[in-house]
């Protein structure tokens, strides 16, 4: 007989027994119906009542229909625990929150539950694993697209991947093949077990109404009970039928015993006892603050009393079996209080991520700041915002799927506003590339040129232009920039080692004029005043012989002016005479720069000074004409004199300094 046949002819089984019971029922009901009653008028009241009682039948029921659905949820994971021993072990490895992890963290914590659990264990956390994974994935893709577009990329050519990715597949691949090969190991186990069971099953019916000493059935019944315990795992959708089949054929056979009252009494005291302790436990269980932990040891009692214990006496199964489902309904009670906090925090959750979807949905609408900067400080406010999506924790379930869709379509939104100005950007950056390889040219046009005077500012000139323009495609960016800064390096190396040789020769100039100014210290002046002078302008004369000195040692020159204006100093001379020395002494100093700038600003000062000191005198001579009555030994009119006399005095040492300049054109 086949193993479906052998369910079926259990299932049969059942139901004769129902239809057995159901036809009794049907005949004392149609007995009472049979009985003539007395006709009474009903009154509104006795409606009232007959609603009332409706009312409370459905409150029963509900309440009997939520209780077969504990007792069915907890039957089907026993169920699914006896197909396969090592799936119990799922109830102890700890749930993460797996949405916040990283990429990284989940392809580690895949690796890690396939190294150190039993791969039936692990599928609900893998799955859970799995869908972040590919979520968060996704999302890094779009982005990664949204980018190669934006560089000026076709979308067809578009392709990324990860050693991230690559790890993570790489151990999802060992998952997915470790479960091929547990369950093909598996199913083998499970069809000849439940061969087994079915034989324990047919081998009890038997047992029923047989012709033998009641002690050797007794015996035999015992070790179908124990081969039925020791034989393993069958498929979860055939565990019930069977188990119920077996339960039903044991009960039969209890039945039988009547003939010896003292074997069945036994056994019925030894599972009465033990499922009293069972509901004992169940009770103790209620009171436990772990509720998930009271669940899972809830199944195991459900499973003992199911499986490992036959049935009680008559009078006590209901009693018993409802005691059971209290306490059950109790510890449920509870586990339902502790989702609903937990759903309390998925609506929380829910709340933030629906917060940061409307977040990412108002940048978007956002008119100001439509330049790149602004662009930049948008994205990474969209990252950010994408980050603290990911990590704000689980939603409830049947709000999953539509959280996660109006978050793409927000973040979408985002990308092709972002797309479309980066596409108007993109002409803008293909102009910007034209003038930049316009200046390399330059750059490349120039480099080998040994006309630092006049190239030197054209090179500078073109690097401050190249500042100055907008971004490039980035695809060209680099190219073009080591392109320029190639020509423009090649320049100005040449220009430093061109440099560094007039650099020797002007070192070693400072040198030289740092020795005479140190000996000019220790002059002393102690012939005529001609020979004094002669000496002083031969140290100016071999001052100047001397030549260029380094640009940073200029400060030199500052000393040299002060030594020789101390010197002239000593001398006694006429004021004049000496400040045309010095002067003359500065316009040789001013004289050797490469250029007339310096000149000309002097030149510049001088004739400011003539026309300052010109309208001092002029100012002066009208102030005299209001002196016409006054005596000119009159101090005040004296005064006026003696400056004008003095500003006269000035005025032909300018124009002597103005003479001088003009000879140096």
């Amino acid at each position: 007989m086949s193993d479906i046949n052998n369910l079926h002819n259990a299932e049969e089984v059942n139901k004769k027994d129902l239809n057995t019971e159901n036809a009794e029922l049907s005949k004392n009901e149609a007995t009472s119906e049979s009985t003539p009653q007395p006709i009474e008028e009903t009154s509104t009241l006795d409606e009232e009542v007959v609603n009332e009682n409706n009312e409370q039948v459905k409150e029963v029921e509900a309440t009997e229909n939520v209780e077969d659905e504990v007792i069915n949820e907890i039957e089907e994971s026993n169920a699914e625990d006896a197909e396969d021993e090592g799936n119990k072990e799922r109830h102890t490895i700890a749930v993460k929150e797996y949405d916040s992890m990283s990429l990284e963290a989940l392809a580690i914590e895949l690796e890690k539950l396939l190294k150190n659990e039993k791969v039936q264990a692990i599928k609900s956390h893998v799955d859970n694993i799995n869908n972040a994974f590919k979520s968060k994935f996704q999302a890094l893709i779009d982005e990664k697209k949204e980018e190669f577009i934006n560089e000026g990329g076709h979308e067809i050519d578009f392709y990324y991947s990860s050693p991230v990715q690559k790890r993570y597949k790489s151990a999802y691949r060992d998952y997915r093949k470790k479960l091929n090969d547990h369950y093909q190991n598996l199913e083998k186990n499970l069809k000849d077990n439940l061969t087994q069971k079915l034989e324990i099953i047919e081998e009890l019916k038997g047992l029923i109404n047989v012709e033998e000493n009641i002690n050797s059935t007794y015996k035999h019944f015992k070790e179908l009970q124990e081969r039925w315990r020791n034989t393993g795992p069958i498929p979860r959708d055939k565990y019930n039928n069977a188990w119920n089949s077996y339960h039903h054929h044991v009960e039969m056979f209890y039945d039988f015993l009547h003939l010896n009252r003292d074997l069945r009494d036994l056994d019925f005291k030894h599972n009465l006892d033990k499922k009293l302790k069972i509901i004992e436990r169940a009770e103790d269980l209620a009171k436990d603050d772990n509720v998930l932990r009271a669940f899972r040891e809830l199944q195991e009692l459900h499973k003992m009393w199911k499986e490992e214990l036959g049935p009680v006496g008559k009078e006590h199964r209901e009693v018993i079996w409802e005691k059971f489902k209290a306490a059950t309904k109790v510890i449920n009670d509870k586990r339902q209080v502790y989702f609903k906090e937990i759903d309390k925090v998925y609506e929380i959750n829910l709340d933030k991520k629906l917060e940061i979807i409307a977040k990412i949905e108002a940048i978007s609408t956002q008119e100001n700041g439509n330049s790149h900067n602004a662009w930049q400080k948008k994205i990474k406010e969209i990252e950010s915002l994408r980050n603290d999506f990911f990590n704000a924790g689980k939603v409830p379930i049947k709000v999953n799927e539509s959280t996660w869709a109006k978050f793409k379509e927000a973040v979408r939104t985002f990308n092709r506003q972002k797309n479309t100005f980066y596409k108007n950007l993109k002409k803008e950056q293909y102009t910007n590339l034209q003038k930049k390889l316009e200046l390399i040219k330059i750059a490349e046009d120039n480099k080998d040129s040994d006309d630092y005077s006049a190239i030197t500012p054209l090179m500078k000139k073109i690097q401050s232009d190249w500042k100055r323009i907008g971004h490039v495609p980035r695809r060209d960016s680099d190219k073009i920039w080591k392109q320029f800064k190639t020509a423009c390096n090649y320049y100005f190396d040449r220009l430093h080692a061109s440099r560094n040789a007039e650099n020797k020769d002007t070192l070693e100039a400072f040198n030289k004029k740092n020795d005479l100014l140190n000996s000019l210290k220790d002059l002393k002046l102690e012939g005529s005043k001609e020979e004094n002078i002669k000496s002083i302008k031969d140290s100016i004369n071999q001052w100047k012989s001397i030549g260029r000195i380094p640009n940073d040692k200029k400060y030199i020159e500052g000393k040299f002016q002060k030594t020789i204006d101390t010197l002239l100093s000593s001398l006694k001379m006429d004021k004049n005479e000496v400040e045309m020395i010095k002067f003359e002494n500065k316009l040789d100093s001013i004289n050797t720069s490469q250029d007339n700038r310096d000149l000309d600003n002097e030149r510049n000062f001088i004739r400011k000074k003539i026309d300052e000191v010109k309208g001092k005198i002029n100012q002066l001579e009208n102030n005299l004409q209001f002196f016409t009555n006054v005596d000119e030994s009159n101090p005040l009119v004296k005064e006026v004199h003696n400056n004008i006399k003095a500003h006269e005095e000035s005025l032909r040492l300018w124009k002597s300094k103005l003479q001088k300049i003009k000879e140096l054109y």
